[in-house]
């Protein structure tokens, strides 16, 4: 897949433009995006994501079309399991409705220019050292146990890094609006707000780690891995308040995304053993009776382990009859 400078300037442009675009008509203006609101551009942002997959296809072929709808998919649960973090540090900072789009808007920016770094280094350690494939393996089967029986019950809001940020930076307890700093007497106070940033760059970068190496175990193309990124990235704000309280509801998307980074662990070991360079490994010859699982294939797996971790959730979380009448007003 050859992608010209131009192609690549183009792309960033376009991407500049839209969260530009973004935050000039929705995210300037302090307010709450009503569910038809945010139904609108999520659908938007995923028909524009699937409608530049078709494009790479017929213009590139349908090997690199299906590495894109698969990064695409891997993102995007990624992204939706960020959701859950987010909502946490919304909560924990007491960011108001009217100002979360403002946080969310920054930290999805702060997480595109994070991941772009990450994928250009990615592309450097892919080209000049093969044996990279068994460290993203190592790091996505360790990521996935993680994921899988991990404890995800702490507070983000009042972890040792946010805890370190309070001790160097002067806060107020207050908003004071949309203001990420405030002068009184004399001093000027890092707001609230401004520490629900911070926290949300600082997890956008621990995200990344398991981000970056799963969708480079899906393709080996740098442009495919930033735009699946970018899209992946796209419409999350609105996907925020679209899902709400069904983010409670997805118990199980957490072990989904284990299996699924467990399959692109595997998947990048296969892949290591057979394009083998180490020494110590086989003599430093490939290993080609090593299978290497087709992009189709994987596909379909993390498309079924979406589908069935979202239909397995919804299903153990839905109401009985009798808890929706008490529920009832």
């Amino acid at each position: 897949m050859e992608i010209t400078p131009l192609v690549w300037a183009i792309t960033i442009a376009v991407t500049v433009a839209f969260f530009a675009f973004e935050f000039l008509v929705h995210v300037r203006t302090p307010h709450e995006p009503s569910i038809g609101e945010s139904a609108r551009w999520s659908a938007f942002y995923i028909g524009l994501a699937l409608l530049f997959g078709v494009g790479i296809g017929f213009v590139s072929g349908w090997q690199f079309g299906g590495e894109y709808f698969a990064g695409y998919l891997t993102e995007k649960a990624l992204s939706v399991d960020n959701l859950f973090v987010f909502l946490i540090l919304m909560t924990g900072f007491a960011v108001p409705r009217i100002y979360q789009q403002k946080v969310l808007m920054i930290g999805i920016v702060i997480a595109l220019v994070m991941r772009g770094a990450f994928i250009a280094v990615g592309a450097t350690l892919i080209s000049n050292f093969s044996w990279i494939f068994y460290l993203f393996g190592a790091l996505l089967l360790v990521l996935a146990w993680r994921q899988a029986f991990g404890d995800h019950d702490g507070d983000p809001a009042d972890g040792r890094f946010m805890r370190l940020v309070k001790r160097v930076l002067p806060v107020t307890d207050e908003y004071h609006g949309d203001r990420l700093s405030v002068r009184k007497d004399g001093r000027r106070f890092a707001t609230p707000m401004l520490l629900a940033i911070i926290a949300i760059g600082f997890i956008d970068l621990v995200f990344a780690v398991d981000s970056i190496p799963a969708i480079y175990g899906l393709t080996d193309q740098a442009y495919i891995v930033f735009t699946a990124n970018a899209f992946a990235l796209m419409g999350l704000r609105q996907l925020y308040f679209l899902l709400g309280g069904l983010l409670q509801r997805l118990v199980y998307l957490a072990q989904g995304l284990a299996v699924i980074l467990a399959f692109i662990g595997v998947k990048l070991v296969f892949h290591a053993l057979h394009v083998n360079e180490l020494p110590f490994v086989n003599g430093g010859e490939p290993l080609l009776w090593v299978p290497e699982i087709p992009i189709w294939f994987s596909l379909l797996f993390i498309g079924a382990t979406i589908a069935v971790a979202t239909v397995a959730s919804l299903w153990s979380t839905r109401k009985r009859p009798e808890e929706v009448a008490a529920d009832a007003p």
